[in-house]
């Protein structure tokens, strides 16, 4: 038998990835001289870096838990193959291509400059603020487990080999730390070294983790920088300085910045106001001492919080929950499934464009 398949017959004229995917066409199309590059002379025809860019998308669009399953739903759902401009009886990639192409989409910034494109867009149409702006950090499980735990060897500062039980070797040995004191000072994971182990609050558990971090506009809530660090206590601060740099390379001059009490630190504040932004960071309950490095600064902060601006500031700050609610619960990378910081930055900043693009979308109704 012979059938002859209009895919865009099979797709209704109202559905919402319609409007989506003609702005993901027109920035890859903006971003063709450089996806060109990406292509080598050399070897088998790969998978165009286009493809798999938009398969990430439709991943965090649909909530897909893994790129092997990802793959399975392009082999049979017509959907996933009109938005990839996929024919229909051409055999789908298989999974491992996402694997050896995340070196190459790294090398050449594709994504950096995919999630800089939408936000560029969203500036040029008018949705993001141009004065104030807000910041957050989440924690994003790691895909190690606690077994994988293993005591830091003094010379070399990496995991060793020797388990802290002597169960029997086999695929999933039992491992019982009952009694024993276990921090990142002592043990590193050998399968994910960059994870740290960290608890959110007292009473909570302490898991292998990552840290990501967020800055978000207070006019939509669109997300303006996204960056993923070491989860030590430190990181949404040192990740603060990092995106408030990328923006300013974007030629945004953010005029205030708000947080919660996780950014309460007299020098960074101070670094704050060095960059010509006004801080509106949630300062912790409790006495200032003026003689510490930053107490001045620390206590003006605070008697700065009861004006209308400051507060305004916190309030619209809660935006940004909604952006790491929409990553972790709705994209699901509340645990990520890649081993390395490097390829979790390109999963929350495909992450982080899918949410743009959905807010762009709803926003301008097309």
């Amino acid at each position: 038998m012979f059938y002859v398949i209009d895919l865009e017959d099979r797709v209704r004229p109202d559905h919402p990835l319609r409007a989506l995917k003609r702005r993901v066409d027109a920035e890859l199309a903006r971003m063709s001289h450089l996806i060109n590059q990406a292509y080598s002379d050399k070897g088998r025809p790969s998978v165009p870096p286009e493809v798999l860019l938009k398969a990430m998308l439709l991943q965090a669009l649909y909530a897909i838990r893994s790129e092997a399953q990802l793959v399975e739903r392009i082999d049979t759902d017509l959907l996933f193959r009109w938005f990839l401009d996929m024919d229909p009886a051409a055999a789908v990639f298989d999974a491992t291509a996402f694997t050896h192409n995340r070196p190459r989409l790294e090398a050449f910034g594709i994504i950096q400059r995919f999630f800089g494109g939408v936000v560029r867009k969203a500036m040029d149409e008018g949705l993001t603020s141009d004065d104030h702006f807000s910041a957050d950090g989440s924690l994003i499980q790691s895909y190690a487990s606690l077994k994988s735990l293993k005591p830091i060897d003094p010379e070399t500062g990496q995991a060793t080999d020797k388990d802290d039980d002597d169960g029997p070797a086999g695929r999933n040995t039992p491992v019982d730390f009952k009694g024993q004191k276990r921090s990142n000072a002592t043990h590193r994971s050998s399968t994910d070294p960059e994870a740290r182990l960290y608890r959110k609050g007292d009473g909570q558990p302490a898991l292998l983790c990552h840290s990501a971090h967020a800055i978000t506009e207070n006019r939509h809530g669109l997300i303006m920088a996204v960056e993923v660090d070491q989860a030590d206590g430190h990181a949404e601060r040192r990740a603060s300085e990092v995106m408030l740099d990328d923006l300013e390379r974007r030629g945004v001059h953010p005029s205030t910045l708000g947080t919660d009490k996780g950014y309460d630190d007299g020098v960074y504040i101070q670094s704050l106001e060095d960059r010509g932004i006004e801080p509106h960071v949630a300062i912790k309950a409790g006495r200032i001492s003026l003689d510490t490095d930053g107490g001045v600064t620390r206590w003006l902060c605070r008697a700065m919080s009861r004006y209308k601006g400051p507060r305004t500031s916190q309030r619209r700050r809660k935006m940004i929950e909604e952006v790491f609610g929409w990553i972790k619960d709705y994209a699901g990378f509340k645990r990520t499934r890649l081993v390395g910081r490097w390829k979790i930055r390109q999963q929350v900043m495909m992450a982080a464009a899918a949410y743009n693009l959905v807010r762009m979308t709803r926003l301008l109704g097309a």
